[in-house]
């Protein structure tokens, strides 16, 4: 179990690297979004998803989607260092002419279910596969990643209503809770309090847990596919920014890219967290 903990965190690590490397060079945004969700990308990419790079496409696969497709690196991070594709794709992100947009894309991009970044999306999809496959009688996974910021959108709540409704115990939504949106803090911008009791008033099994800490992380997911009649949230309190601490609850990293100084002492960090 050490070693699990260790891989997965080792993982994790590795995610923020190349996410760092890849909006530093492309200069593009939401490196602080990226690293929030580097944790959770690790576990489900890590062993708790049912996918194979071999067999991407197999109908019995679990379907991952990442609602808050700003964050896209990190999906191509992991799913690189998973072998859906070669590390050396990376290089080109946010490139002309590159498969690997900013925000994530599944065109040419094998292992990503779908294109996201109009934010109140990835849900109202997550909740039409989830109940696909109650038709068609299979036990796949439907698990959806989405921003705290995200839950201002009317769509996110109609879906939940209708995944009560028909009693998704299949879908599993995890939602980043890392107290900012694009400009400001939640609380400031459109409060989300009290989450749990509004999520549970929906009729959904709720599990809040540490987003930094992979065997909490593990151990949440493991709880909730074991729930029955009821679709489940896992509320990740998470850090934007982790990993970094000049990066950390700030703002200011939701657009800015690290270039120069800022790049090499954010890679100098991350080295060190490996090395610990």
């Amino acid at each position: 179990m050490v070693n699990e903990i260790k891989n997965l965190e080792i993982l994790a690590n590795k995610i923020r690297n190349h996410a760092l490397d890849m909006t530093s060079e492309g200069s593009s945004s939401h490196i602080g979004s990226v690293f929030s969700i580097a944790d959770i990308l690790a576990c489900l990419y890590g062993g708790l998803m049912n996918v194979n790079p071999k067999n991407y496409k197999d109908k019995n696969r679990d379907r991952f989607i990442l609602s808050k497709g700003h964050a896209g690196a990190g999906v191509y991070a992991v799913l690189a260092e998973s072998g859906f594709f070669s590390t050396e794709l990376l290089k080109t992100h946010y490139k002309d002419g590159s498969t690997l947009s900013g925000h994530v894309s599944h065109k040419n991009i094998p292992g990503v279910e779908l294109s996201t970044g109009s934010l109140g999306h990835g849900l109202s999809v997550g909740v039409g596969l989830a109940i696909s496959a109650k038709l068609d009688k299979r036990k796949n996974k439907v698990i959806v990643l989405l921003s705290d910021g995200e839950c201002d959108e009317g769509s996110n709540w109609e879906a939940m209503m209708f995944a009560s409704h028909h009693k998704l115990d299949n879908l599993i939504a995890i939602i980043d809770y890392n107290k900012l949106q694009s400009l400001d803090s939640i609380e400031n911008t459109l409060n989300l309090e009290p989450l749990t009791d509004k999520l549970v008033a929906f009729g959904w099994n709720v599990i809040e847990v540490d987003g930094h800490n992979v065997e909490d992380i593990s151990d949440s997911f493991k709880k909730a596919s074991v729930f029955l009649h009821k679709p489940t949230c896992i509320i990740a309190h998470t850090t934007k920014g982790k990993g970094v601490s000049f990066f950390e609850n700030k703002v200011l990293w939701h657009y800015r890219s690290a270039k120069g100084d800022e790049y090499e002492n954010a890679k100098n960090e991350l080295i060190y967290n490996y090395l610990k």
